[in-house]
Formats: C-alpha cells, structure tokens, sequence
C-alpha cells in the first residue's frame, strides 16, 4: 500500500465545522482551527480534490452555519446533512464518498473524538485510506482526544498536518502549484 498522498485519489471531508460546535472552547483554539481550515480547503481547491462537507441542523431545524474559510476557498458547496455522528451512516454521504472514485479521505472536523471519529473508523472499515488532519479538527479536551486518536491509529487510519501535506503533494516547488502550496504553508505558519 502507498504510504504518500496521491491528490488524484483523494478528497476531503470536513464534519462539523459550524457555528454552535467549531466555535466551542476545544483542544485546538478557534484561530488556530480557522487557519488549518483555510489551508486544507485552499489546498482542495488547487489540487482539484472533491470535498463534501457533512453538517447537523439545528435543534429548530435551521441550516447550519458553515466556517466561512470553506466557502472563502471553494465558492460554493453543497452541504451534506445527517442525525448520526458517522458520515458514513448518512447514504447521500456515503454515496457522494463512492462517487468520487477515490480511496483516500482527508478529514476535518469538530469534535475529533465523535464527528472524525466515528467516519474515520468507518471508512477504514470501508477499505479507505484515511488521513485526520490534525491542524483541521478540535477535540473536546486533550484526554479524550488523545483517546480517540489512539482508536484511530489503532484502526489503521493515520494522522498527518496540513503542514506536512502541502508539501508532500505540492512537488516541484519552481512549479506554479508547488510555488502556491509553499504560500499556504507561509500563511499557516503566520508568515
């Protein structure tokens, strides 16, 4: 199995970022959130990678308010609804997830020991290559996150940062998108 990240065969999941659960005092602070959002959506939209993002309604049925960095980076997008904590046990979800033709997920999201979890497992389970971007998802506190990503690594899924993925899939850096990623990881890095 390869162990580098091919953009040819990947997309991103963001799970939960949205006003009401992001935005909740978690394990990674919400600047910090916002930036590893940007980069990882700014990242999709350069390598083409399909993203779909996965959201719950509001008590009173409302929409949910997306972090507004997605939409910055992608335009628009089509928000994927679901009344489980795994992506994977919504159809339209699932079935937008096979429609892509790829086997490897790059997942972001609040709260990283429910929202990530259980779709990271999931599609582990489903024969995907996983990938939780750590930078890109908050926990509820350090202890049980650090749980859930045990459960993860113990799964056979695998951590990585957006960091460490721009420039893995950038390549050359003299050429136009690779010049591109380094910028990202400038601004990520807050320089």
């Amino acid at each position: 199995m390869p162990t580098k990240i091919d953009p040819s065969d990947t997309l991103v999941l963001f799970v939960d970022l949205q006003a009401g659960i992001a935005d909740k005092p978690l394990t990674n602070p919400y600047g910090d959130l916002q930036k590893g959002v940007t980069a990882l959506s700014k990242l999709a939209k350069m390598f083409e990678l399909p993203v779909i993002v996965s959201a719950l309604r509001g008590q009173d049925g409302s929409d949910a308010q997306i972090m507004p960095e997605i939409g910055q980076a992608l335009g628009s997008y089509l928000v994927h609804y679901r009344t489980t904590a795994d992506s994977f046990e919504n159809e339209a979800i699932k079935a937008a997830i096979e429609a892509t033709g790829r086997k490897t997920i790059l997942i972001s999201g609040a709260i990283t020991e429910i929202a990530v979890q259980m779709p990271t497992l999931s599609g582990t389970a489903l024969g995907y290559r996983v990938f939780v971007v750590v930078e890109a998802v908050g926990g509820f506190s350090p202890r049980t996150e650090e749980a859930a990503f045990h459960r993860i690594l113990q799964a056979g899924a695998t951590t990585t940062s957006v960091t460490a993925l721009s420039l893995e899939i950038a390549g050359d850096f003299r050429q136009p998108k690779g010049r591109q990623a380094m910028a990202i990881l400038s601004e990520i890095m807050g320089g």
